[in-house]
């Protein structure tokens, strides 16, 4: 139990690092409501608007990543890295201090390193969660050092020197979504009978498969045998707009529709066969409501680790993989032609999908947070 306890946790950068933590807090919260927790993080990026948004208090210091190339304007940029770094020590140093928490737990993100780091030369008890399947480099540095590295996938475990035997918990995926019905989805959606083509490319969008997207919209709408929903991001406006050119009276097709950003709870559910990029938070809610996927993963992350998300599932034949630089409008078009006329292979990719799930991952990282303080 962590009745009375104090809790700092730091996480930051991206939704995939904050909304596990958040999750986590909450959970504790709802068991031992007179806990008291203390977010780090910085002032730049998501921690900034998130944690205060869900209630919890955050203490911001200035760090930055480092980037990984010899250019001249990438070098002052790291010098600047290093000395936020060193300086970044005093001022984690005294967040502890004042706050003198029980036990440390970082979710990822550079802004984890120097608190986990100073926590640990303290003799605070510490844990990290890594939640992709290829660990970032602040993970597998402060794995040597923690009590405690939780992981969403086991795969991870290969990647790093853990101080002690890493515990696989999974990821929390939002309660919402664990109780999410696809009848409900199906009827709010009125799909009409017809199998729904799910896709997206994040909150920002992502060019390679917006254009993939509409290849495919273009290529199968007149067959009328399925619901295409899209999200394309920003600039929904200039995607239509782009496809009513090519389609004359396409925008008035009821099974296309396009749209910046959907509902996850409401649409995810409904969905056949989903088309996205392989975050480890997108992969965990395609296993928990068990949907098929075609992942297209981001070259445009750290240590190429959507690849490794994606091939963690491929390889338990619960999703198929296109990698960006593969990606024609072709090769998607043959690949859901291939699921919508082989349910066989649907299925079973459903099915393996929905065994790799973890449903209760926010229980197993609280009871290991409880071994350890």
């Amino acid at each position: 139990m962590l009745n009375n306890k104090r809790i700092l946790i730091s996480a930051g950068g991206t939704g995939g690092h904050i909304n596990p933590a958040l999750g986590t807090a909450a959970y504790i919260k709802e068991k031992n409501p007179d806990a008291q927790i203390l977010f780090v993080g910085t002032a730049e990026k998501m921690e900034s608007r998130l944690v205060p948004e869900a209630g919890f208090e955050l203490k911001t210091i200035k760090i930055q990543g480092f980037y990984r190339s010899f250019k001249w304007e990438d070098i002052k940029h790291n010098l600047k890295t290093l000395f936020l770094l060193l300086r970044s020590s005093s001022a984690v140093k005294k967040i502890i201090k004042d706050f003198k928490p029980d036990l440390v737990i970082g979710f990822g993100g550079y802004v984890s390193g120097p608190v986990v780091r100073m926590a640990a030369k303290m003799g605070i008890p510490t844990a990290v969660h890594e939640q992709n399947a290829f660990p970032g480099v602040t993970n597998k540095a402060l794995a040597k050092r923690v009590d405690r590295v939780m992981l969403t996938n086991g795969n991870a475990e290969k990647y790093m020197q853990p101080k002690n035997p890493c515990v696989v918990t999974g990821l929390p995926v939002r309660g919402d979504l664990l109780r999410a019905s696809r009848e409900e989805s199906v009827s709010e959606l009125n799909l009409n009978g017809k199998p729904l083509i799910l896709s997206m490319g994040g909150s920002l969008g992502a060019r390679p498969i917006n254009e993939a997207v509409m290849g495919l919209i273009l290529n199968k709408y007149k067959d009328n045998d399925c619901v295409f929903l899209h999200a394309t991001g920003k600039n929904a406006d200039d995607f239509r707009k782009e496809l009513e050119e090519k389609a004359p009276g396409i925008s008035k097709n009821e099974n296309v529709r396009v749209c910046e950003y959907i509902d996850i709870p409401k649409c995810l559910p409904g969905a056949d066969i989903v088309i996205c990029r392989s975050g480890a938070s997108t992969l965990s809610e395609l296993q928990v409501l068990g949907k098929a996927s075609i992942l297209i993963p981001s070259p445009y992350v750290a240590e190429n680790h959507q690849y490794h998300n994606a091939m963690a599932l491929v390889n338990n034949g619960a999703a198929l993989i296109i990698e960006e630089k593969d990606l024609t409008v072709e090769k998607l078009t043959q690949t859901v032609n291939d699921l919508l006329e082989n349910r066989e292979k649907l299925q079973s990719i459903v099915a393996n999908a929905k065994a790799m799930a973890v449903t209760d991952a926010t229980e197993k990282i609280y009871n290991t947070l409880c071994e350890i303080v």
